[in-house]
């Protein structure tokens, strides 16, 4: 065993401070292992979120060292001998307890996204997509919900513009579900008018800062807004719906092969 030193913050939403401990850390620990091992032996009250100790539940993420991430999956050797290691919570959310945060504002953004609206089946009964289309939206369901690339973003925390951008995380649901190939609703109206999808300035961020890898910005967050601005700001396309009296929707590789 060898000695570490952690600065921990300690307090609830009326404030606190960091608070010093030296643990004894064994080969193999991850920065969870050590916070179980002050709460076990040194705070007993110490507030932590954790449940798979997998990196597959996103319980457990916090700040460490000052950059958002999951303390199940940051191993104390990626740190140097005689690297201090400050933990404190998400700073884009209310704090509840020491390293706990109250995340609820994301499961309501949730529930403002219009659930899948699957088409009507081909005149054979069946559904058809071209595993092109299919490919392109799996990235998205690895999303395991640590809201660390909400915390990462400017607009979320620096900005706390939680009014008007639900985030990146948010934005990829919305993409995972308007580039669905059987998915019939129209979301770009929403993804521009009520989730803010101009607010993002593409930073990439979030896609830095993703433990499962998902390239945020570029598959997700740019191909929406480049349908916003088709759909909105591209004078073709107006003069289009004006004389045609419909909208232009963006079209699945599916769509403009079966025409």
């Amino acid at each position: 065993m060898s000695p570490r030193k952690f600065k921990v913050w300690r307090g609830d939403s009326r404030g606190g401070e960091f608070n010093a401990y030296d643990a004894d850390v064994d080969e193999g620990m991850v920065v969870l292992d050590v916070l179980h091992r002050i709460q076990a032996l040194q705070a007993n009250d110490l507030a932590i979120r954790w449940n798979c100790k997998a990196g597959k539940c996103g319980s457990c993420s916090m700040e460490i060292n000052g950059r958002p991430r999951l303390a199940c999956m940051t191993r104390m050797n990626s740190f140097g001998p005689d690297e201090v290691i400050t933990v404190q919570p998400l700073k884009a959310f209310p704090i509840i307890k020491d390293l706990t945060c109250d995340v609820s504002w994301n499961y309501e953004q949730n529930k403002r996204i219009a659930p899948f609206k699957p088409k009507p089946r081909g005149r054979d009964g069946e559904h058809r997509m071209y595993q092109e289309d299919v490919d392109r939206v799996q990235e998205f369901r690895k999303c395991i919900e640590c809201f660390l690339c909400q915390d990462v973003c400017h607009v979320v925390r620096d900005r706390d513009r939680k009014d008007a951008f639900v985030g990146p995380r948010f934005m990829i649901r919305l993409a995972s579900l308007e580039m669905h190939p059987l998915d019939d609703d129209d979301r770009v109206p929403e993804i521009k008018k009520e989730y803010g999808s101009g607010m993002c300035n593409i930073t990439r961020c979030c896609t830095e800062t993703c433990p499962e890898h998902i390239n945020i910005t570029d598959n997700g967050i740019i191909p929406l807004k480049e349908r916003v601005v088709d759909r909105y700001y591209d004078p073709l396309a107006r003069l289009a719906r004006l004389f045609a009296g419909r909208r232009v929707r963006t079209k699945t590789r599916s769509e403009e092969q079966s025409g």
